[in-house]
């Protein structure tokens, strides 16, 4: 009769299991030493060892002639346990076996002593899927078994273990085998089965099996049921896998907007025969990549790829940004959620998913938004954004055709013309200086038309600005609160008021040089006087950009 692949090569010592040695070197040295304990929780994800461990240590305890901690595999003892026939080694299924009252009967068993081994042991799988009532009545007998007894609790989602079961435990992890561990086995098993193999192939199931040897194992044999050579192409028809070079092409039209080689990729799965959703959780796993790539500094330690493969993955994710990605990634797993609710739907669902992936003006959603937002970013660093021919900016300088203002004693400052309504922020009488204290207005001075063209940016740091400024120079800091502040493409500060009259007073009482030093402070640079444009609102023929509207109005709120 024939036996799968993963029982007839299941390990039969400890030294045989694999990617485990952090648990199987303190098992064999308990076993080796006699201090064992009564109770063990063996926890971990699906096919990582965890009932072979537990039987191997059912074995060791038991063993005529353990050799250095393991088993020898041919005592009596070691082959009725291998063989199932020990009825001093119980092991139950919690999965089916999941009531109190089979509690209740190990309970009731454990006060006789064994037949004919030195232990009893108990190995309950899937311990997790136990009742309330059955986790009740197995605590006072986990606690305090007899000497003889040893507890072997394995299960694959220990947040479902009450805390009481845990606390009574020996807890072991039980980790993901790495992939070139898998992939050493398998050609192993290979050439001892006399199976060809390639090595390539042997890391493709390593990959897909997801750090679980039996599943690696199992799909080794199912490649093999042809007796034909196994590459990479064989086990992805076998698999169902549309293979990586098919999932970077897809990521590449996607940046191309190449809309045709993307139905002709989904065409190409369904005249297959495949699971689109296969090809759907593929192209996930790779823009998990492309994420790490963009976001990690040390992107190689936390993918499992060779040096090819990590170099051609770079040049995939080059064209997308890391906000680009995050977007494309919720938009895949809302289609996989569509599809695993609607078989029938698979393909529109795919499609239209990608069409709105080359295209975020298509989606209002916030990573959408975020996406073009990045891409308008990109544009305008490089120069790609078009700006129309505006007039010159009437900029305002340090001096001015207007007739300055001398204090006196017996006349107030003067104010704005008064055609012109006075801005909120402005000296209110009750905040103005004393006549006798009022600072020297400077003149003004038109600047002279450039007629360069400009694109400005609201300045992030304005706010921290003045909060500097009010704490350095209180009397001028009031008018700057009035105005807008925006950086070019020139390093220049460009400072927006209401009136000409707003930016005398903010140029007085020795605010210039004041603001010139928190600037450079906050940016980083040596922002000089010159560098620090006074306008009036609606004189400037500078036209903010799109993008420079959502970042202003996001800022404001």
């Amino acid at each position: 009769m024939h036996q799968a692949l993963y029982r007839k090569w299941r390990p039969q010592r400890f030294e045989d299991v694999c990617g485990q040695e952090h648990v199987t070197s303190i098992l064999q040295y308990q076993t080796k030493t006699g201090g064992l304990s009564h109770a063990y929780l063996f926890c971990g994800s699906r096919g990582t060892g965890k009932t072979t461990c537990a039987k191997i240590l059912a074995k060791a305890v038991n063993c005529e002639n353990p050799q250095n901690g393991s088993p020898c595999i041919v005592c009596d003892a070691c082959r009725s346990i291998e063989a199932g026939s020990a009825t001093d080694v119980l092991e139950m299924d919690a999965a089916s076996n999941n009531g109190v009252d089979n509690i209740r009967d190990i309970r009731d068993e454990v006060v006789y002593p064994p037949n004919a081994l030195k232990k009893r042991v108990y190995i309950i799988d899937e311990v997790h899927m136990l009742s309330a009532s059955a986790f009740n009545a197995l605590l006072k007998t986990l606690e305090e078994p007899p000497e003889y007894v040893v507890f072997i609790l394995a299960t694959t989602e220990l947040q479902k273990l009450p805390a009481t079961i845990i606390s009574r435990c020996q807890r072991y992890d039980f980790r993901r085998i790495a992939t070139p561990v898998l992939a050493d086995r398998l050609c192993y098993i290979a050439a001892e089965e006399g199976i060809s193999l390639d090595r390539e192939a042997a890391v493709l199931l390593g990959r897909m099996a997801q750090g679980g040897m039996r599943d690696a194992i199992s799909l080794l044999e199912l490649c093999a049921g042809t007796g034909a050579h196994i590459s990479v192409q064989t086990v992805n028809e076998t698999a169902g896998s549309t293979g990586r070079d098919s999932m970077m092409e897809t990521v590449r039209a996607i940046a191309a907007r190449d809309y045709d080689k993307l139905f002709s990729m989904i065409d190409a799965v369904v005249q297959s025969s495949k699971d689109i959703a296969i090809f759907w959780q593929d192209l996930i796993g790779l823009y998990r990549e492309m994420l790490v790539l963009r976001t990690a500094k040390d992107a190689a330690a936390y993918l499992d790829l060779t040096d090819s493969e990590l170099a051609a993955m770079q040049e995939v994710a080059k064209p997308f940004k890391s906000s680009t990605l995050l977007y494309h990634c919720t938009l895949l797993e809302q289609a996989l959620l569509s599809m695993q609710r609607a078989n029938a739907i698979k393909r529109i669902v795919a499609e239209s998913t990608l069409v709105r992936m080359c295209d975020p003006e298509l989606e209002t959603s916030p990573e959408a938004l975020l996406a073009r937002i990045a891409a308008l970013e990109d544009k305008i660093a490089f120069g790609q954004v078009a700006v129309a021919p505006t007039p010159a900016p009437q900029a305002v300088g340090a001096i001015s055709d207007r007739p300055s203002v001398e204090s006196k004693s017996d006349s107030p400052v003067q104010t704005a013309p008064p055609t012109q309504s006075m801005p909120v922020g402005s000296i209110h009488e009750s905040t103005a200086p004393p006549a006798s204290t009022a600072p020297r207005i400077p003149k003004l001075k038109k600047a002279e038309p450039t007629g360069e063209k400009r694109t400005l940016r609201p300045l992030r740091v304005w706010a921290q600005v003045l909060d500097k400024m009010t704490k350095a120079n209180p009397l001028a800091a009031g008018f700057y609160y009035a105005a807008k502040a925006y950086s070019d493409e020139g390093g220049n500060v460009v400072l927006k008021f209401a009136s000409d009259f707003d930016i005398q007073m903010a140029q007085s009482y020795n605010a210039v040089p004041t603001l010139c030093s928190i600037l450079s402070g906050l940016l980083n640079a040596n922002v000089t006087q010159k560098q620090v444009l006074f306008e009036c609102e609606g004189k400037s023929g500078a036209q903010n950009s799109v993008i420079d509207e959502i970042l202003e109005n996001a800022q404001d709120n």
